[in-house]
């Protein structure tokens, strides 16, 4: 079912359309639910115990019938292995005691050879079957935890916002979510590998005898040495995951305030402030490489110190080598060495991690969710729909003097309430109260009828001007038109290239301050809601088109609705029904616009500081003093300008989630292959080419060790074997003579010396050159970055920037130096096989000519297509982490607009494109 789409990979370069449609059991929306529902149950459950949830309990009550089917795979695999030597110590033991007469010796030998072969080829399909299944249980695992990430952080309050930036969410949306596909690969070799080794020290004991223990011994050692290691490399990743938050919350906060850093020319104090953050987690990043280098190491040489130990004991002993002991024994540690000096400490390390990942995302899932309050009628009068009686709020009631104290109004249907005082002065917390967004400490609010917010910094989303207008409501054209003209945007319109089909930027970038106001406005109207929160919308636009905002769309298309007017325009009081005078959170003054007039108040005096700007935390939520709770970042004043977004067109006329797809531009990819350059800057980034040199040095010694370490045991036992027929023939009985043991030991404890020490610092050079080529990479990344002109970021989303300061940061820093060794190693190591095989036996270069071809053939024809697939999967994530950022910043617009669930579908569809 691959080949069609490697067809169409090796003809030309891959779309998105040709990729399959996520299958409905892998939907984002459906493993989602599933595992949500999981961890709902737990959390009521550890509330009636009075107990902290586990979500590593829901993870294993969702998929642990699934998962355990496939360590049947892993039995069948590593049985199979276990077997492989014995029929391998049968094969080498018929020709040692070859007799040309003996035919049912040789029919024995063609079962063995042919049980060998079907060994190979189940395991073969077992090995692939296995992983491409534990792999897709980590797909589904992660996916559904990052519906479950995106769900809460729509659902977030004041209060938990200030216990997490969004830098944080998105290094757990890229970050630690990834933890979940590479642990379910090696978790079943917890089991196994214990197992394994025991099978494998019975059936040494049956060949050589206690010798076997020598060797055991050491893959005993080596146990609780990587469990060790393990348990520190997860203490290590706790700290570097904690600075990485602080990296990617800053970062964005770098991006979104850009404009601000270029104009004030703060580029060199922001570059060594990210440039600082990157060295002490590039600190960590370098200690728990070299604890992973030092475990792949342990992988490399631990075979070799078990052959070692295991035949210094066994001629120490007084026993003779051979070569069906030789290969049988090494076969059978060839056979446990993957799982217990590989896959078991990934499997430690993995978990490690992934316990830290699970820990980190439960304590997201558990901060506190925001408490909408249902609306109600005060008493009989229906014309009442929005009362508040001595009200009382708290933004954190152990930090700071209530946010509003005895605050008491009650507007009518057709009455504007006008709110007024200084910077400060608790207007914008008023508006969060009647939404549901600052808790209510005491006194009443009761509303009646649906809320639009408009906030005091406008939110717009990528898609076009007339989804952003419409935010999934029918289009009609009549009403469209009124709302366009009330807003003053018909003239914008006309002047933009497609008119209200134009699709504004990530950031809105084609639109000015001004016009995204409007189109901010003109969603709030177009919802025709009963009850309307505006928060400054003014503020943002020139004099004459102020006054036309609120002659013909406030004062006359709302004038049959509740209008709740945040604002600083004086010359706007006269037209209100009721004017509210704020002063840090109390009520100074309540009446009509007459009534305060004659009583002599001057309002100029007033809101005498108000010339500030008041410039609120979030975009797309009101102000409040830095102290308050309600950023998400600690010095957020940078993302005062970002609205970020990468959802896909949202509400054009009737099919949100599908028309939309296509509305933004995607992202740019590269073609084609890697070519050598891009493999030499990222190696230079890291070391010089003398270090290189050494590097590949280091690495030829170590692969040259291994070889002639396995090759020097093969001479030693051939030699002996040929000594004992020379002295038989001889003597004409069956005595064994021993050759130069210290001769013959020492060569051999000194080949497993060098392997041992090439081996280590090979793993240790490579971590070291590659981890410091990320941070050069990242160094120079930021530097483009910070020398970019406005442009660049008005036409690249913030989500598509963080990604590459975030996921593919990640990958230079965690899995490229791991897949490097990995590959460097296994190289080698082919290479070094086919060398011994040719050495010995040189008409293995026959088949192995035209096999070698075939390989290069088929690597190109999979590579063209991977290639692709691996491109459009990095592009295709963008849109998650803008579709996040971007509804962070407009979350109390979504929540004032009951749109939640729409958000929510739309990043199951950017996660199951994704996916």
């Amino acid at each position: 079912w691959l080949n069609p789409i490697f067809i169409i990979g090796h003809k030309r370069k891959l779309e998105e359309d040709d990729m399959y449609k996520v299958l409905p059991e892998d939907s984002s929306e459906k493993l989602g639910e599933e595992l949500q529902w999981y961890w709902d149950k737990e959390v009521q459950k550890a509330k009636k115990r009075g107990k902290m949830p586990h979500l590593t309990k829901a993870i294993i009550l969702c998929y642990w019938k699934s998962y355990l089917v496939f360590g049947i795979f892993t039995m069948i695999e590593e049985t199979l292995k276990t077997i492989q030597p014995i029929f391998l110590g049968k094969i080498i033991n018929y020709f040692e005691n070859y007799d040309p007469s003996d035919e049912i010796a040789l029919n024995f030998a063609y079962c063995y050879t042919a049980a060998l072969s079907v060994c190979t080829l189940i395991l073969a399909i077992m090995h692939h079957l296995y992983f491409y299944h534990v792999q897709r249980t980590g797909m589904k695992l992660r996916v559904a935890m990052c519906h479950m990430i995106y769900r809460k952080a729509l659902r977030l309050s004041n209060v938990a916002m200030a216990k997490t930036t969004t830098g944080q969410i998105v290094n757990l949306l890229s970050n630690d979510v990834n933890k979940f596909d590479q642990v379910t690969i090696f978790l079943h070799f917890l089991w196994a590998g214990p197992i394994q080794a025991v099978a494998i020290t019975v059936l040494l004991w049956m060949e050589i005898g206690p010798s076997c223990l020598a060797g055991m011994a050491v893959l005993i050692i080596l146990l609780p040495v990587q469990t060790c290691i393990g348990r520190l490399f997860s203490s290590l990743r706790s700290k570097t995951a904690a600075l990485t938050d602080v990296r990617i919350r800053t970062m964005n906060e770098v991006i979104s305030g850009m404009r601000i850093i270029k104009m004030y020319a703060w580029e060199k104090p922001f570059a060594e402030l990210v440039n600082g953050l990157r060295r002490k987690e590039i600190a960590m990043i370098m200690k728990s490489s070299y604890l992973r280098g030092l475990n792949l190491a342990s992988f490399f040489v631990a075979s070799k110190i078990t052959v070692f130990m295991t035949f210094m004991a066994y001629v120490l002993l007084g026993n003779v080598i051979s070569a069906s002991r030789v290969f049988v024994a090494v076969s059978l540690y060839g056979a446990v060495r993957l799982t217990v000096t590989l896959f078991f400490p990934a499997a430690v390390e993995r978990v490690s991690e992934a316990v830290v990942s699970i820990r980190r995302i439960k304590n997201f899932l558990i901060l506190d969710e925001v408490s909408h309050f249902k609306p109600q009628l005060h008493g009989n009068n229906e014309n009442v729909i929005l009362h508040v009686q001595d009200l009382t709020c708290y933004w954190d009631k152990n930090l700071e003097s209530p946010a509003l104290q005895q605050v008491s109004f009650t507007v009518r249907r057709g009455e504007l309430l006008a709110v007024i005082g200084p910077v400060g002065a608790g207007k914008s917390s008023l508006l969060s109260a009647v939404l549901g967004e600052l808790p209510k400490d005491k006194g009443l609010i009761n509303v009646t009828g649906r809320i639009a917010y408009v906030s005091q910094q406008p939110w717009v989303f990528s898609g076009t001007v007339r989804s952003n207008i419409l935010f999934d409501k029918e289009y009609e054209k009549e009403k469209y038109e009124k709302v366009l003209k009330v807003c003053a945007l018909k003239k914008d319109l006309e002047l933009l290239a497609d008119g209200d089909l134009t699709v504004i930027g990530d950031r809105g970038a084609t639109l000015s301050g001004g016009q995204k106001a409007r189109v901010n406005l003109a969603r709030a109207v177009y919802q025709d809601a009963d009850i309307y929160l505006l928060d400054d919308p003014l503020s943002a636009v020139d004099a004459e088109v102020g006054r036309h905002l609120f002659e013909k769309c406030i004062c006359q298309a709302l004038h049959q609705k509740i209008s709740v007017l945040v604002t600083h325009q004086l010359q706007y009081l006269r037209a209100a029904n009721q004017i509210l005078i704020l002063k840090d959170g109390k009520m100074v003054g309540k009446g009509t616009y007459s009534e305060f007039v004659r009583s002599g108040i001057d309002f100029a005096s007033l809101l005498k500081k108000d010339e500030e700007v008041e410039q609120p935390s979030v975009p797309g939520t009101p102000s409040l003093k830095s102290a308050r709770s309600r950023t998400f970042s600690e010095s957020s004043v940078w993302s005062q300008d970002s609205s970020v977004h990468s959802q896909k067109d949202g509400a054009v006329e009737q099919q949100p989630a599908e028309n939309a797809l296509a509305a933004v531009p995607e992202e740019s990819r590269s073609e084609g292959k890697i070519t050598f350059k891009v493999y030499r800057k990222y190696f230079t980034a890291g070391a010089n080419y003398f270090v290189i040199f050494i590097l590949i040095v280091f690495n030829f010694l170590a692969q040259v060790a291994y070889v002639l370490q396995d090759w020097w045991l093969s001479y030693w036992a051939y030699n002996q074997e040929k000594l004992n027929v020379t002295t038989n023939g001889n003597n004409g009985a069956n005595e064994t003579e021993h050759l130069d043991l210290n001769f013959y030991l020492g060569i051999y404890a000194g080949l497993t010396v060098a392997a041992i020490l090439f081996g280590i610092i090979r793993s240790l050079l490579v971590f070291q050159v590659l981890v410091n080529s990320g941070q050069t990479l990242h160094n120079k990344m930021f530097q483009s970055i910070l020398r970019a002109p406005v442009l660049f970021f008005d036409r690249n989303p913030i989500g598509k920037i963080l990604n590459r300061f975030s996921k593919d940061i990640g990958h230079l820093d965690d899995l490229l130096p791991l897949t490097f060794l990995d590959f460097v190693q296994t190289l080698l190591q082919i290479f070094g096989v086919v060398a011994v095989a040719v050495a010995v036996i040189p008409w293995i270069l026959i088949p192995l000519i035209p096999l070698f071809i075939l390989f290069i053939f088929l690597r190109r024809y999979f590579l063209d297509t991977s290639r692709d697939i691996k491109r459009l999967e990095s592009t295709t994530r963008s849109p998650v982490f803008s579709h996040l950022s971007s509804s962070l910043q407009g979350l109390w617009t979504i929540r004032a607009l009951k749109a939640e669930e729409r958000f929510q579908k739309l990043f199951d569809a950017h996660q199951d494109l994704h996916s």
